[in-house]
């Protein structure tokens, strides 16, 4: 360079500074990695080392601030676009301490492979120039940055204030737009503003706004700017002069007090402890963190006891045994993570331990160090997710309310480079009280909640499973429970045959009463499906049943009332068989179900309605409809689809609508739907039950047609054979060929024709021998001296177990035989 000006436009030694001598200034080459790799004899002057002490070793020892890896990374990334950086920084003497100084990086290069930079430096001095004004260092040295633009919003002057604030050399902007200089400053609507200030003649006052600069990228600024415009002697405005404040602590309170606000109207929106650490973990994420784990106390989560696990007065643990109960990150899936949702966690940052949790006062950790022994000793899985995901800060927020410990947030940050400083502790302290109350307030209701609905849930069925026939979901809501327990009741029926029985009732009514007639009802449709009836004749016996129940005579006031209680009771009960893909059901006063077919088309199919169970005098039908593979089929309560408007067909078709929305989770679509449907409380229980259907193909099913010949027994036994043997289940062969052997012999002997075997293999392997006889075989001990008697007492000893059914033109005898556990195909599934 051979010329520069300072922001009036005179020459550079008319100012109060001048560019850099490179004969006499500080100077020194340092490399990408920090490490010093050259030291001038202008730099011993200026902070008294001597090369052979410096060269080789880091140059952040050379700095009297803490260190900013994010203000470095900026200025390296600024260096290699090829403009340099300018400004002030504390530096350490050898013997003298601090001293400031104007320092300047030049562009990075390279010596051999190694990136570098030329870093020069000269101790800043108060200047006075001879003859300059009050007015001329007033503006020059004012707290406020001050520039002038000219009518094309190009730079004609600036004060050091300025300079430093943008990080960009007074040469490189004169001349130049903000625009040009800092794109990311909101430069094109503080130029606009400006021209508006060029176009009326009138100020624009106080206009804050955010962003970043040079001087301190990837950490957000606040600033408050100015503008008003220059005229001259003919009123003519001939520029625009601007000043701007840093105002990024004004700005940092207003937004912490606006996200406390908001973290009221988000964290806690229901009484689920759970769901309430998960709240404030998705909230702080990513406003204030990257990573946010929230781990609870065992007995805060636990539905027994008081919950409590301790408080400033109780004796505490040697370690606190603590479960992950929520946790969200900016990255998918949360892999920083060293424990899920519901894992057991005891992680206190070292080398705090179970005081941490008593005392109540957060952790601030600024800078994470992975190589820290103590980390390594005591977190060594959490260490390698720091150097892995670049984990760089953390806080740490113990969680009270009400004097009662209840566990603990951590806030930690990685994408975003900027550490955790002391103001954001107030931050942390404020989202996680909030929480705390919050979580408290949940676990107390949950422990009363708990107890009410206990003995609800335990008449339901603990487990579904659709065998290889369905996939089966549920949901069950109770009601209020201002209102008591409810009757509502659903279940899934393994039948044979691979089949799969489904039901859904409802008792109207609340309280125990009701609960009592539910269990009753849903043993009595267990024992009736384990007898093999058609839907049409089950409800039939259980009407029966209904009916005998609500004549008894008793002077027990309560069971005349349980009794009676059964007068208002519906039901549902369905049969699926996948190898048809045909679903049989009859209801009792119940809605119709509700079908989905593969390509989203609802139907409702409505078989006769029946009248509701006890009324007795009146027949049930039964209906019969085909389902494709993958069709959904819902049955479900009359509380999910009443709604607001009590307008049951509008419910159906909403039902319709929500279920028809592809979703191959089907537990999450039964969850989905009941909250869609019901979103808030409700007068009444509501039950759904979903199921997806499966087809048992050819594959896994083949049949013979058997001759009333006695010959034809090996016949079929030997095909028998061979086809488990295709299977892959030589284990089972033995067993199958004794098992079609009696079978087949007695539908020979004492069975009227056809005959048929059929073979099906799903999650066990069944042998079906089908006649047109309504004569069940009976099983007996046969005594020592008799010639025959022990077939069927083999078939029960060496399967699983057997039974007989009856159909429409006669009846089947089956057996099924557990699958060997070595991998074997199960179904139409696999």
């Amino acid at each position: 360079m051979d010329s520069a000006h300072d922001g009036s436009g005179a020459p550079a030694s008319a100012g109060p500074r001048e560019f850099f001598d490179a004969s006499s200034d500080a100077a020194a080459v340092v490399s990408a990695a920090g490490v010093v790799v050259g030291w001038t004899k202008g730099a011993e002057a200026l902070l008294g080392h001597r090369a052979e002490e410096v060269v080789g070793g880091s140059a952040a020892r050379l700095l009297d601030m803490p260190a900013d890896p994010a203000r470095a990374a900026g200025i390296a990334d600024r260096c290699r676009a090829g403009m340099g950086w300018s400004g002030l920084v504390p530096l350490r003497h050898r013997d003298d301490g601090p001293l400031d100084a104007d320092l300047r990086v030049s562009a990075s290069f390279r010596i051999g492979e190694d990136e570098c930079f030329l870093i020069s430096a000269r101790e800043q001095r108060q200047q006075w120039a001879v003859g300059q004004s009050v007015l001329d260092g007033f503006l020059t040295r004012s707290p406020l940055g001050m520039a002038v633009m000219d009518r094309d919003l190009r730079y004609v002057w600036l004060n050091d204030t300025l300079e430093r604030f943008g990080g960009v050399p007074r040469e490189q902007r004169l001349g130049r737009r903000l625009s040009e200089l800092l794109p990311g400053l909101q430069a094109e609507t503080i130029e606009g503003l400006m021209g508006k200030v060029l176009t009326t003649g009138k100020p624009v006052i106080d206009y804050e706004y955010v962003g970043w600069s040079w001087a301190d990228p990837h950490r957000q600024h606040a600033y408050s700017t100015s503008f008003f415009p220059l005229v001259d002697a003919d009123d003519a405005v001939t520029g625009v002069c601007y000043m701007v404040q840093d105002v990024t602590e004004r700005w940092n309170v207003r937004h912490l007090l606006s996200l406390v606000n908001e973290a009221g109207t988000r964290i806690g929106s229901t009484l689920d402890v759970m769901r309430t650490a998960q709240e404030l973990a998705d909230f702080a994420v990513p406003r204030f963190a990257d990573f946010v784990i929230v781990d609870l106390l065992e007995p805060v989560l636990s539905t027994e006891g008081h919950g409590a696990w301790l408080s400033d007065a109780g004796p505490a643990p040697a370690k606190p045994a603590m479960r992950r109960a929520g946790m969200q990150s900016v990255r998918e899936g949360c892999p920083e993570a060293v424990a899920r949702i519901g894992d057991r966690v005891d992680f206190l940052p070292p080398p705090h331990g179970v005081d941490l949790l008593i005392s109540g006062e957060p952790i601030l950790i600024p800078v994470l160090d992975p190589s820290d022994e103590r980390w390594v000793a005591e977190q060594p899985a959490r260490v390698a997710t720091m150097r892995e995901f670049g984990l760089h800060s953390l806080i740490s927020v113990p969680m009270r309310a009400r004097n009662t410990a209840l566990g603990l947030t951590t806030f930690v940050r990685s994408v975003n480079t900027v550490p955790f400083q002391p103001d954001d502790v107030l931050l942390a302290r404020e989202l996680v009280a909030r929480a705390a109350l919050c979580v408290d307030n949940a676990r107390r209701y949950t422990r009363e909640h708990t107890a009410a609905v206990t003995l609800q849930r335990s008449l339901l069925p603990q487990g579904l499973s659709g065998g290889t026939a369905l996939d089966v979901a549920s949901t069950y809501l109770p009601a209020d429970p201002t209102d008591g327990v409810g009757g509502d009741w659903f279940d899934v029926i393994p039948l044979s045959g691979a089949r799969v029985g489904l039901v859904v009732g409802d008792v109207v009514g609340h309280g125990i009463t009701a609960a009592a007639a539910m269990g009753r009802l849903r043993t009595a449709v267990q024992t009736l499906a384990d007898m093999e009836l058609p839907p049409d004749e089950l409800l039939a016996h259980l009407d029966d049943l209904v009916l005998r129940l609500s004549e008894e005579k008793t002077d027990d006031r309560a069971a005349q009332q349980s009794a009676s209680a059964f007068l208002g009771a519906t039901c549902l009960y369905a049969v699926y068989d996948p190898v048809t893909r045909r679903c049989t059901m009859a209801r009792a006063g119940h809605p119709p179900p509700v079908v989905v077919a593969p390509d989203g088309q609802v139907s409702f199919p409505e078989p006769p309605a029946g009248p509701p169970l006890g009324l007795g005098g009146m027949a049930f039908e039964a209906a019969e409809i085909e389902l494709a593979e993958k069709s959904l089929i819902g049955l479900y309560t009359d509380g999910l689809i009443e709604g607001a408007d009590q307008d049951m067909v509008r419910g159906m078709a909403r039902l319709g609508e929500v279920l028809a929305r592809a979703d191959s989770d089907l537990g999450a679509l039964c969850t989905s739907a009941v909250r869609q449907l019901v979103p808030g409380p409700q007068p009444d229980d509501i039950a759904l039950l979903l199921a997806r259907t499966h087809t048992l193909g050819a594959d896994h099913v083949v049949s013979w047609d058997v001759p009333v010949d006695p010959a034809a027994v090996h016949d079929v036994r030997t095909r028998a054979t061979r086809q488990v043997e295709a299977w892959g289940l030589g284990e089972l062969a033995m067993t199958t060929e004794l098992v079609v052997s009696e079978l087949v012999t007695n539908a020979i002997r004492y069975a009227e024709p056809p005959i048929s075997l059929r073979l099906l293999r799903d999650s066990r392997l069944t042998c079906e021998v089908a006649d047109s006889s309504s004569t069940a075989p009976r099983l007996r001990h046969a005594r020592a001296m008799d010639e025959g008697g022990r077939g069927l007492f083999l078939v029960a000893q060496l399967t699983h177990r057997w039974g007989a059914r009856y159909t429409s033109g006669g009846k089947i005898i089956w057996a099924e035989q557990e699958l060997p556990r070595d991998g074997s195909e199960t179904g139409p599934g696999t």
